[in-house]
C-alpha cells in the first residue's frame, strides 16, 4: 500500500510538471509595438467638412489617450489648405498635441520620392515643416521624425541614400513600419457604408479589418523570426480615419491578445534590427521586414491577402466617387 501511494504521489507530480510546461510554451510572447498614425489630419476622410474632421479626431485621439498608448501622427500640411476651413483644420493637428501626442512630417502632398526629381521631393519636404514646427513649439517640442509616402525611399540607391542624407541634416529620423494591415483599404469602404447608413456592411468591413490585421500579425511575426532572427519591437502603421476613430480599441485589443505592449516610437527605434544593412529600392515601396529581406537575398513569402470583395467593392466605390486614391502609405 506505501508503495502505491509513492507511486501515485510520482505520477502527480509529473503530471504537475507536464501541465507546467504546457502553460510556459503556450504563454504569450512579451512583444512590443509602437503605434503611428498617417495622413493628418484626415486621411480617407480628408473630403469631409472640417467639424467632421475634429470630431473624429477627438474621438480617435480620447481611445488613444484613455489607454495610454504613445503615439506619433504624420502630417500632409496640404490638407490644411481647404478654403474656409483652415483654421478648423489647424485646430483639429493642435488636438493631437494637446491630447499629449507627438507630430511628424510625411511631407507637404504627400509626394513620392520614385514619382519625382529628388530636389522637388526635398522641396516638399521643406514644405511640409511650416505649420507643425510653429504647433510643436508652442508645446515646446521639435520636429524629429519623417516618414516616406507610400514608403517610397528612391528607385536606385544613390537617391536613396542622397535623400536619408538630406534628412538628417534636416533633423529627421526616419520613421519605418514593419506591421501593416492596409487599413486605409478598409476605412474608405467603412465610411461610405456609414455615411449610407448601412449598418451591416459596416460590421462586416470591420469583421475583415481585424481579421485581415491579426493575419498580418502572425505573418510579420514569422517574417521577423526568419529574417532578423528575433521579433524586434515593431512599428505599426495606420491612417486617420472614421475606421480607426470608431473601432481602434479593437485593434488594440487584438495586439494585446498577441502579447503586445505599447512602447514609443524612439523606444522602439533603439532597438539594434533599425540598423541593419538596408540597400532596398524599387518601383514599390514596402515595409521594413520586406527590405531587410530582400536586402539579404531573401524573398519574403506568405504574406495574407486582402480579400477580394474588398478590392472589389473599393474599385467601385472609386468608380462612382473618385474619393479612393491610390495607396496612400
Amino acid at each position: 500500500m506505501k508503495n502505491l501511494v509513492v507511486i501515485s504521489i510520482v505520477h502527480v507530480l509529473i503530471a504537475s510538471c507536464t501541465l507546467c510546461s504546457f502553460a510556459q510554451s503556450t504563454k504569450t510572447p512579451d512583444r512590443q509595438v509602437a503605434v503611428t498614425i498617417d495622413d493628418l489630419p484626415a486621411g480617407m476622410a480628408d473630403h469631409l467638412p472640417a467639424s467632421e474632421i475634429t470630431a473624429m479626431t477627438g474621438k480617435l485621439l480620447s481611445t488613444l489617450r484613455d489607454q495610454k498608448i504613445p503615439v506619433v501622427g504624420f502630417v500632409n500640411e496640404k490638407k490644411l489648405y481647404k478654403p474656409g476651413e483652415v483654421d478648423e483644420r489647424v485646430k483639429a493637428l493642435r488636438m493631437w498635441l494637446d491630447y499629449g501626442f507627438e507630430l511628424g512630417n510625411h511631407t507637404f502632398s504627400h509626394m513620392s520620392l520614385n514619382q519625382v526629381g529628388l530636389t522637388a521631393w526635398e522641396d516638399d519636404v521643406i514644405q511640409g515643416e511650416s505649420v507643425i514646427k510653429l504647433l510643436l513649439a508652442e508645446h515646446k517640442m521639435k520636429l524629429r521624425y519623417f516618414r516616406h509616402p507610400y514608403l517610397d525611399v528612391g528607385r536606385d540607391l544613390e537617391t536613396r541614400r542622397e535623400a536619408e542624407a538630406f534628412l538628417t541634416q534636416r533633423g529627421y529620423r526616419v520613421a519605418p513600419i514593419t506591421l501593416d494591415g492596409w487599413d486605409w483599404m478598409f476605412a474608405g469602404l467603412y465610411e461610405d457604408a456609414k455615411a449610407r447608413n448601412d449598418t451591416a456592411f459596416e460590421q462586416q468591413i470591420v469583421k475583415e479589418y481585424l481579421s485581415h490585421h491579426d493575419a498580418e500579425f502572425a505573418y510579420a511575426e514569422q517574417l521577423s523570426v526568419k529574417v532578423v532572427g528575433y521579433e524586434p519591437k515593431q512599428i505599426l502603421l495606420l491612417h486617420a480615419s472614421d475606421l480607426e476613430a470608431d473601432h481602434i480599441g479593437e485593434l488594440l485589443d487584438l495586439l494585446r491578445k498577441r502579447g503586445y505592449r505599447f512602447i514609443t516610437l524612439e523606444d522602439a527605434l533603439g532597438d539594434s534590427a533599425y540598423s541593419l544593412p538596408n540597400t532596398y529600392v524599387g518601383e514599390e515601396g514596402t515595409g521594413w521586414l520586406e527590405q531587410w529581406a530582400i536586402t539579404q537575398g531573401k524573398i519574403p513569402q506568405g504574406e495574407p491577402q486582402i480579400a477580394q470583395w474588398v478590392f472589389d467593392r473599393t474599385k467601385q466605390l472609386h468608380l462612382s466617387t473618385g474619393q479612393v486614391s491610390a495607396i496612400p502609405q
